[in-house]
């Protein structure tokens, strides 16, 4: 077999980690562009899936796109699990194509985080991420990572509020909206959609 055929053998495969009573598939098995371990992913995420309220058993794949260097992240099925991650949302911002087990805690965190919130019937129907407006992005964005702050994690929260700012407007009801947001437990989506329609630039799908 030659080089390439191995290396491309390699990106196709997945390395496989049963931690804490989750099964974490990692795709690629072995990192060629960056400096990242496969095994360091699936325990990260293991560790979180626990933390965060996942049913144990869960099978969880996370795909990481290590061809380039931007940080886009989202859920990309629920059942089965896949989570679609581009490298740099997991690398060190000082280091490139080095990992950083802060950041991908951060990103991984969030992602299940609203897994969670998918996979809970009490939630309500989501649309797909590809799918959701840029605002009900930033509103969940936040309501995950109020939530993943609550579970012991050093979080931005300024970094949050200027997004959704970004998105809804600057003015006291888009702040008022995002401190609901932030601090908020076992809200719904409909919820969701009527605290970012509060914010005032957005309105609950029908």
């Amino acid at each position: 077999m030659s080089d390439d055929t191995e290396a491309s053998s390699a990106a196709d495969a997945a390395h496989v980690s049963s931690v804490g009573g989750y099964t974490v598939s990692v795709t690629p098995a072995k990192f060629t562009m960056v400096d990242y371990d496969p095994a360091v992913i699936a325990d990260v995420a293991a560790r979180l899936c626990g933390l965060v309220g996942l049913p144990a058993g869960l099978e969880l794949q996370i795909v990481v796109d290590q061809t380039t260097p931007l940080g886009r992240a989202h859920i990309a099925n629920t059942d089965p699990a896949v989570l679609a991650v581009e490298s740099g949302a997991l690398e060190d911002n000082h280091r490139p194509r080095q990992f950083h087990e802060d950041n991908a805690v951060l990103v991984l965190g969030r992602l299940l985080l609203k897994l969670r919130d998918r996979r809970d019937p009490g939630f309500g129907d989501v649309p797909a991420d590809d799918d959701l407006s840029l605002e009900l992005s930033a509103a969940w964005d936040a309501y995950a990572t109020g939530r993943l702050g609550r579970l012991g994690y050093a979080v931005n929260r300024q970094r949050r509020l200027y997004q959704f700012r970004v998105r809804h407007g600057f003015s006291d009801e888009g702040d008022a909206a995002f401190v609901q947001l932030w601090d908020g437990e076992n809200l719904t989506w409909d919820q969701i959609q009527q605290i970012s329609a509060a914010a005032g630039l957005t309105a609950p799908a029908n």
